[in-house]
C-alpha cells in the first residue's frame, strides 16, 4: 500500500483482520504517496482500487472529483490541480468509511525518465559530482525510483517512494535526471517531480509492449520467439539442468582454489538461477509490462530517453523504426500526446581513421536523427563530443542533461534559446561540389577554430574520400580534388569520429548525418554463419532434450546406452560445426555441453 497517514494504516490493518463480507480495502499504486509531485494546470489522473460498485471521492486544495469502482473494483478520476505550488498540501481519497491521506503533495512539472545504463547511471558514479550532492537541498525537486523487476503480464503498480533532493538521496539519483530537472527548477522556478524506470543493457524492444510490436515484421519475429521458447520451457528440466552446472562449476573452483594462485587461471563464471523467457529482462516486452504499465497514466509533461546502445549491433531492427514504435505505444497508452526528448549515443571506441567505414553504431546515430522528421513533439541531445573512447557510460553527464532540458525549455516553456546543435536539413549538387544546408545554423563555425573535420565525400561509384568543407552562412560547401563528380556525403560517419568539430554559434555540436540512401551503411550479418548457428542451436536443443529423457532411465538398460552413443554422436557433430573463431571452436564448447 502507498504510504499513508498513521490513522490510516490503522485501519488498513482492521481491514486485514476484518470478516471476509467487510469492504475491500481501499488502495492505491505506491506512486500515489506522500511527496509525490502532480502536473500544473491539468486535470491529474488518480487511481486505485476499491470495493465493486464503490464511490470514491478525491480531494485537493479544494477541488474535488469522484469515481466508481467497476466490477473488479478498480476506479480512475482526475483532480485538477491548477497553478504550479511549492507549498505541500494533503490530498484525500474517501471511500465509504475508509480514508487515505497523502502528504506533502506539491504541484509543478513531471517527467519520466527512461532507457538503459546511461539514464540508470547515478550521481555517486562521479567523484566530481559530489560537491553537487552535497549542496543540493531542495524540497522542491523530488524522484521517484523505480526497482528492476519483470513480469509476464502488465502490471498495475510497482514498488517505490518519492524522495526530496538532499544531500543523503541525490547520489543515488540518475545523474541524467537529475541534470535535466535541475535545469528546469532553475529556469522555471516551480516544483519539478521525476519518475525514473530504467535497466541497463536492455534493447528498446523490451520497453515496448508486445501489442505494439506484432504490428511490425521484424518486431512480430521476436516476439513470436520469446512466446515459442516460453510455450517450451520446463521447470523441472531448467532446475536439473542448473543443479547440474552449478554443482560442475563448485568443483571446478574447488580445484583451482587447491592450486597456487599463479596456477588457477581464469575461473568461470558461476551458473545464473533458470529463468522463464517472460520473465527474463531483455526479451520483447517484458520490461514495458514490469516497469513501464505501472506508470501508464500518470499526468506527465513529457518523458526523456537514453538508450540505443543495446541495439547498436549488426542486424538489428532499424532503430528509426523501434524507437517511433514505442513512442506512438506509450502515448497511445496514456491517453497523451506528451513530449519525447532522447539522447543520441556519444562517441565511443577508438578513434576511427578512413572515411567509408560500415559500423552499426553511426547508423543508430544517423536513425536516431531522423526520428525527429518522423516523429512529431521530439527532440535529441547530440552529445558527440562528450564520449569517452573506453567507456560506453562516459561521465559527463551534466552537459547530457542539459541538452535534453534546452529542447524542453524551447518546446514546451517557450524559453528564447537555441535547442540543439546543427541538424542536416538538404543538400544541392553543384558541378564538383555539395552543398550542405542546415537548421539552427545560426553562427556555424568549427569548434576548434581550425578547418572541418570528418566531413566524406562520395561519387556514385561509392568510394569514399576524406573532404575540403567550408562554411558558406548556413550552409557548408564540401568538395574533394578526388570526386569531381560528387553524388553523397557524410558527416562524423564513425562510432569514435575524432576531429569532428562542426558547431553552431552557441558552441553545441553538429548531429552525424548522410545524403545518400546507400546499403553500404548497414552491415549484414553473413547468411552462412546465421544458417550453420541456427542448426547448432537446433541440435544443441535435441541434446538437452535426450539428456533429460536419459536421465530418467536406468544406466545399466540398453536404452540408455543407445541414447548415450546417439547424445555422443551428436555432441562431436555440435562441435564440429561451431563457426570459426567463436568461444565454443576454442575449446569452451565441452563446458557448455550437456553432461553425459
Amino acid at each position: 500500500m502507498a504510504h499513508l497517514s498513521f490513522s490510516s494504516r490503522l485501519l488498513a490493518i482492521a481491514l486485514l483482520t476484518a470478516p471476509l463480507t467487510s469492504q475491500a480495502a481501499l488502495s492505491l499504486p505506491h506512486f500515489f504517496s506522500d511527496h509525490m509531485v502532480l502536473q500544473r494546470d491539468t486535470p491529474a489522473a488518480i487511481w486505485g482500487s476499491a470495493d465493486a460498485g464503490a464511490t470514491v471521492k478525491i480531494s485537493f486544495k479544494g477541488q474535488t472529483a469522484a469515481a466508481t469502482a467497476d466490477a473488479q473494483g478498480h476506479w480512475k478520476a482526475a483532480i485538477p490541480t491548477g497553478a504550479a505550488d511549492a507549498a505541500g498540501a494533503e490530498l484525500t481519497i474517501q471511500s465509504g468509511d475508509q480514508t487515505m491521506s497523502i502528504k506533502d503533495v506539491l504541484v509543478g512539472e513531471v517527467w519520466f525518465a527512461s532507457g538503459q545504463s546511461n539514464m540508470v547511471f547515478t550521481l555517486n558514479r562521479v567523484p566530481a559530482y559530489k560537491a553537487i550532492t552535497d549542496a543540493t537541498n531542495d524540497p522542491q525537486l523530488r524522484f521517484f525510483l523505480a526497482p528492476l523487476v519483470t513480469s509476464d503480464q502488465p502490471e498495475t503498480d510497482i514498488e517505490g517512494h518519492w524522495d526530496l533532493a538532499t544531500p543523503e538521496t541525490t547520489p543515488g539519483f540518475s545523474a541524467v535526471a537529475f541534470f535535466f530537472a535541475k535545469k528546469l527548477r532553475e529556469e522555471l522556478k516551480v516544483p519539478v517531480g521525476v519518475i525514473k524506470s530504467a535497466w541497463g543493457g536492455k534493447p528498446v524492444e523490451t520497453f515496448t509492449s508486445r501489442d505494439a510490436l506484432v504490428t511490425i515484421r521484424e518486431g512480430k519475429a521476436m516476439v513470436d520467439e520469446v512466446m515459442a521458447r516460453e510455450a517450451a520451457y520446463n521447470q523441472e528440466r531448467a532446475d536439473k539442468a542448473y543443479a547440474e552446472a552449478l554443482a560442475k562449476w563448485t568443483e571446478i573452483v574447488k580445484a583451482a582454489r587447491g592450486k597456487p594462485e599463479n596456477e588457477r587461471g581464469r575461473l568461470p563464471k558461476r551458473p545464473a538461477p533458470p529463468k522463464r523467457p517472460l520473465l527474463t529482462e531483455g526479451v520483447a516486452g517484458v520490461l514495458y509490462d514490469a516497469m513501464i504499465h505501472p506508470f501508464v497514466g500518470y499526468t506527465i509533461k513529457g518523458a526523456i530517453w537514453y538508450q540505443g546502445e543495446g541495439n547498436a549491433k549488426v542486424g538489428a531492427i532499424p532503430y528509426d523504426k523501434t524507437l517511433p514504435l514505442m513512442i506512438t505505444d506509450w502515448r497511445k497508452r496514456w491517453g497523451s500526446e506528451f513530449s519525447f526528448y532522447f539522447v543520441q549515443l556519444a562517441n565511443y571506441h577508438a578513434p576511427s581513421t578512413e572515411p567509408g567505414t560500415p559500423d552499426p553504431w553511426p547508423l543508430v546515430q544517423d536513425r536516431m536523427r531522423r526520428v525527429l522528421d518522423s516523429t512529431p513533439k521530439t527532440g535529441m541531445a547530440v552529445i558527440n563530443d562528450v564520449g569517452e573512447a573506453n567507456n560506453i557510460h562516459p561521465a559527463d553527464k551534466q552537459t547530457v542533461g542539459d541538452r535534453l532540458a534546452r529542447w524542453a525549455l524551447v518546446k514546451d516553456y517557450g524559453k528564447d534559446m537555441v535547442v540543439c546543435g546543427p541538424l542536416y536539413r538538404s543538400h544541392e549538387i553543384d558541378g564538383a561540389k555539395i552543398r550542405i544546408k542546415f537548421d539552427n545554423a545560426t553562427g556555424l563555425k568549427s569548434r576548434d577554430g581550425g578547418p572541418l573535420k570528418r566531413f566524406e565525400i562520395s561519387g556514385k561509384e561509392r568510394t569514399w574520400h576524406w573532404a575540403d568543407a567550408v562554411i558558406d552562412g548556413d550552409s557548408v560547401v564540401v568538395s574533394s580534388a578526388a570526386v569531381p563528380v560528387p553524388a553523397a556525403v557524410r558527416y562524423a560517419w564513425a562510432a569514435n569520429p575524432e576531429g569532428a568539430n562542426l558547431v553552431n554559434g552557441e558552441g553545441l555540436p553538429a548531429s552525424v548525418f548522410r545524403t545518400d540512401d546507400w546499403k553500404d551503411v548497414d552491415p549484414q550479418p553473413d547468411p552462412t554463419i546465421q544458417t550453420a548457428q541456427q542448426k547448432r542451436n537446433a541440435l544443441r536443443d535435441e541434446i538437452k532434450r535426450l539428456a533429460a529423457e536419459r536421465a530418467k532411465l536406468d544406466p545399466k538398460s540398453e536404452e540408455f546406452k543407445t541414447l548415450s552413443l546417439k547424445i555422443r554422436d551428436m555432441l562431436t557433430e555440435y562441435k564440429a560445426g561451431q563457426p570459426a573463431g567463436s568461444n565454443a571452436s576454442k575449446g569452451k564448447a565441452k563446458a557448455a555441453a550437456p553432461a553425459k
